[in-house]
């Protein structure tokens, strides 16, 4: 497909998918909130990272591919959202739970005859990559493996990864419009091989199938589901088998993985953790027990609020009412403000401004009030420097020793 007929097939599609969301925005119905107690089950914010979490997938044997032998599978000590199946010949099939399979062919080397069609190919070497999945380029820095994105959806002034910014600036790396609106041109235009998107790129599905519809490959990151801390680190293999960096992701993995094995010495205080943010419906947004915050709350020394809570929701991030916050955080040692996704609060009179409610709370009045910073969510290579950062809190730490966390007075 040459480059004029794509840039005129992206033409059109973005002037159909433009009136089908139109259409779509006078048909849906305002969504409304859903109040529930912490034993029921909760509404889902809006303002979650994710969307539907991947099945349980039992193990299964490799898949069996025409024309290349099956050699060994890569052991994943944390992660369980996705799997690597190694080949003769340097192929690579991943699989992603709930979200497809790929097969990395090398560069050279042919596409296996007869492949499934269920199957993506991607071809190294894979360098022009469009990353619109955060999450992913603290891994790709840790690996020395940013010279393979060309782009991407945030702009400098969003990024908190040294690596993202300075590209950015000397224009090794395009800002190619944001998940939900990307340049279709630009991405034909720098020959875009792979996009990565997060799992938010469900919320418009027409967008992923334009990106596709164009040539380009679309692998979402669903890297935040993972149960354990380390396991949205361990993404960091899946990321090295796409551009060859199989031995710098393993030797940074062991590193990390040192790192919390000497954390989960830490004792437990019996302290209680809630982490959160409000809304600007005023629900507030908390975190699955089964969430990899939680487990860093854990491996700390400390205990969730809501390690009770009981759903059916998917979602890693629940909306529940201000009254059902209240009824379980209001007597809990130490509030943690998540502002990797809301606006950082300073004071605490913007926590008590967000609702009154929050005066009463134990932790408002002793002062064990703490904020994340932006950077939070975007830190998958260093997420030891959270558990610390927890421990400190939990401990009566020096804060000036801390990564992420900041006292709210």
């Amino acid at each position: 497909m040459n480059k004029a007929f794509q840039r005129l097939t992206a033409l059109v599609l973005v002037l159909v998918l433009t009136l089908a969301l139109g259409a779509c925005a006078a048909d849906t119905p305002k969504a409304t909130d859903a109040a529930t107690t912490p034993a029921t089950q909760p509404s889902v914010s809006s303002s979650t990272e994710n969307t539907t979490a991947p099945a349980t997938e039992p193990e299964a044997a490799a898949p069996e591919i025409s024309g290349l032998t099956f050699r060994e599978e890569t052991e994943l000590l944390y992660a369980q959202c996705f799997h690597l199946y190694r080949y003769e010949g340097g192929y690579t099939l991943i699989r992603i739970v709930d979200g497809g399979d790929f097969l990395v062919v090398p560069e050279g080397a042919a596409v296996p005859d007869g492949l499934d069609g269920s199957i993506t190919v991607l071809q190294q070497p894979l360098n022009r990559i469009y990353l619109a999945a955060t999450s992913a380029m603290a891994l790709f820095s840790a690996m020395d493996a940013v010279d393979a994105i060309r782009m991407t959806g945030v702009q400098a002034s969003g990024w908190y990864i040294d690596a993202a910014i300075e590209g950015l600036n000397n224009g090794s790396i395009l800002f190619a419009g944001k998940y939900s609106a990307p340049d279709y041109e630009m991405l034909i235009d720098q020959e875009c091989d792979l996009a990565i998107e997060s799992t938010m790129i469900y919320h418009t599905p027409k967008v992923k199938e334009m990106v596709e519809d164009l040539g380009i490959p679309v692998l979402v990151d669903r890297s935040s589901y993972e149960s354990h801390p380390l396991g949205r680190t361990e993404w960091i293999k899946l990321y090295a088998a796409l551009v060859g960096k199989e031995a710098e992701a393993a030797a940074f993995f062991d590193r990390q993985a040192g790192i919390i094995r000497q954390l989960e010495n830490f004792e437990n205080t019996g302290k209680t953790v809630a982490f959160f943010y409000v809304n600007s419906d005023g629900s507030v947004v908390i975190r699955k027990p089964t969430d990899y915050i939680p487990k860093m709350i854990a491996l700390a020394g400390g205990k969730y609020a809501f390690e009770d809570l009981v759903t059916d929701q998917t979602a890693t991030s629940i909306s529940i009412t201000m009254e059902n916050f209240y009824a379980t955080a209001v007597d809990a040692d130490v509030l943690i403000y998540n502002a990797s996704i809301d606006a950082p609060i300073s004071s605490i009179e913007e926590l008590v401004a967000k609702d009154a409610l929050f005066a009463d709370f134990k932790a408002v009045k002793e002062g064990n009030v703490w904020c994340t910073g932006k950077s939070f969510y975007q830190a998958t290579d260093i997420v030891g420097e959270m558990i610390r950062d927890i421990h400190h809190v939990l401990t009566d730490g020096d804060e000036s020793a801390m990564t992420f966390l900041t006292k709210v007075s």
